[in-house]
């Protein structure tokens, strides 16, 4: 997901070795619907990202981030 750019959460799947993350990101926002940005990623690595949903800032290492599935926002939805 390109920096800055909104989407909107699809669906949230975890992996079968942490099944407890779908209902932490949950909890945190990351809900289908729900407006998401990739604000910046940490140097060097990339690891962790800084994510925004909703109105919430949040640092999510890459293979959490991995779990939520976006789609982009029309042009006539930013």
């Amino acid at each position: 997901m390109p920096l800055r750019e909104s989407a909107s959460v699809l669906e949230v799947n975890a992996p079968p070795y942490a099944p407890e993350w779908s209902g932490w990101l949950a909890e945190i926002g990351f809900l289908p619907g729900e407006r998401v940005q990739l604000l910046g990623r940490a140097v060097p690595g990339g690891d962790p990202l800084v994510v925004r949903v909703g109105d919430s800032t949040f640092a999510l290492r890459v293979a959490e981030a991995a779990c939520v599935q976006v789609q982009p926002l029309q042009v006539a939805e930013r």
